[in-house]
């Protein structure tokens, strides 16, 4: 594949991403778009585009809303340097393009207003998670970049929230690092599954970056390594004590059962503290009823593919579990596909009519009611709609460029998270053929559909 010389100047290899390069992280029709609406005059022209998701993946009776802040930092830093816009001059393809293109990118700042539900917040199908209402140019621009975050972060909380409800009390640490999308989505990953209920994660730097205490165990290389070079599996758990005193250990290297008798002895001998073991394979049913005969007061983790399916089968099954590591099935798996579009423009709303994609035009809000603290159905209506007893969940958060609401603590959205679906009707939290909240469309978005819908019509006749 051929490179473009006057493009080496930007050029990193490592393909490593910072805050400045957040306004080219981007698909290019975004940026061919934006063109396009600098050469015909309508750059500045006010627009709202909404993000939502049209279905949820299947047996997902709800969606916990997440990546909002990681959202709000993009737009806070969004801006062109001399060198990227060189850079996008140099490809050729905006050879077409005015001056004043190149002057917006050069002074771009986010100028719009943000509404978005609370991070930890349940959505269902057709509700906005957020709302963009900016100049078009800019409200156009950010799509890649918001939809990315937001999609990712959502299905991880959503899973966590899951995994956290099934899971009742047990402890539930995140592993997913080796498995995400990304380094970036690694640490998206684990952000989302604190916030989603999780205890603690793996990854060192999320967990430092977050202000938490990371987690874990071993692997089985230092059990083969040391076994191999001092002797035996017993002198490899007594070496990893020599630094690590108490800490726990992964016992099914070779026979999980022989491990957890030698084990026994030393602790019942007053010889060794041990805060805990891991089973990463075999029967767990089998293998954790054994080791708690062995070994009644150590808690047991276990790990290795599971899923809120997984451990509802392991405690329907009686396995003595204390906790459990998640990984592959965490961080990756159906995807939550939000989709980002425009309801207005210029104060006109607008709608999709594309068969299957079928969007709702206007500026919404989502009405939730609630009956002795549970949720009982939404309203979706537009945007200067009243409550009727109910509760708006989109809020101003972002107001002309500038946040109005501070941000807010890990622990914050995790309350929040567990709060939203300790409130859901049992139907809509199990897994298996959940029954989403009942989502009512207002009279008013209604009117308004129909409306927009006939406008359509007769444009296309006109044409």
């Amino acid at each position: 594949m051929a490179t473009i010389p006057d493009l080496d100047s930007y050029q990193h290899q490592d393909l490593t991403i910072s805050a400045a390069d957040y306004s080219l992280l981007t698909d290019l029709y975004q940026l061919t778009m934006a063109a396009c609406y600098v050469g015909e005059g309508l750059e500045q022209k006010r627009a709202s585009f909404e993000l939502f998701v049209r279905r949820s993946p299947e047996n997902f009776g709800y969606l916990i809303a997440m990546g909002l802040e990681q959202a709000l930092a993009y737009l806070e830093k969004l801006s062109f340097s001399d060198s990227q816009i060189a850079a996008l001059q140099a490809t050729g393809i905006f050879a077409q393009a005015g001056d004043r293109f190149w002057s917006l990118l050069a002074e771009c700042k986010f100028t719009g207003d943000v509404w978005a539900v609370p991070e930890g917040t349940a959505v269902f199908p057709n509700e906005p998670l957020l709302r963009i209402e900016a100049p078009l140019w800019q409200a156009q621009l950010v799509e890649t970049y918001l939809l990315n975050t937001l999609n990712y972060q959502t299905l991880i909380a959503t899973r966590s929230a899951r995994l956290r409800d099934v899971a009742g009390k047990a402890k539930l640490l995140e592993f997913g690092t080796r498995r995400a999308f990304s380094p970036q989505g690694a640490l998206w990953a684990a952000r989302a599954a604190l916030a989603g209920g999780l205890d603690a994660t793996s990854n060192v730097l999320a967990a430092l970056q977050l202000g938490q205490q990371p987690s874990g165990t071993m692997a089985h290389a230092l059990v083969m390594a040391l076994s191999a070079m001092e002797g035996s599996e017993a002198e490899a758990f007594t070496a990893f004590h020599r630094y690590f005193p108490g800490a726990p250990l992964l016992i099914d290297t070779y026979d999980t059962i022989v491990a957890a008798k030698d084990l026994a002895a030393k602790v019942n001998a007053g010889e060794m503290e041990l805060s805990g073991v891991r089973l990463d394979s075999g029967d767990l049913v089998s293998l954790s009823k054994q080791v708690r005969s062995l070994l009644p007061n150590v808690p047991i983790v276990a790990s290795g593919d599971l899923d809120e399916w997984e451990i509802a089968r392991l405690k329907a099954t009686g396995a003595t579990i204390d906790g459990y590591g998640l990984g592959t099935r965490l961080v990756t798996g159906t995807p939550i596909n939000g989709v980002y579009k425009l309801v207005e423009i210029d104060g006109i709303p607008v709608m999709k009519q594309s068969s299957g994609k079928v969007t709702y035009p206007g500026r919404k809000q989502i009405f939730r009611s609630f009956v002795a603290g549970k949720a009982k159905a939404d309203r979706l209506g537009l945007i200067t709609e009243t409550p009727q007893s109910e509760t708006p969940l989109l809020q101003l958060v972002v107001k002309e460029g500038e946040r109005v609401q501070l941000p807010e603590s890990l622990a914050e959205i995790r309350q929040r998270t567990a709060a939203t679906v300790a409130s859901l009707p049992e139907e809509t939290r199990r897994l298996n053929n959940p029954v989403g909240l009942q989502v009512e469309i207002s009279a008013l978005l209604q009117e308004l559909i129909g409306k927009t819908n006939r406008q359509g019509a007769e444009d296309t006749e006109v044409r």
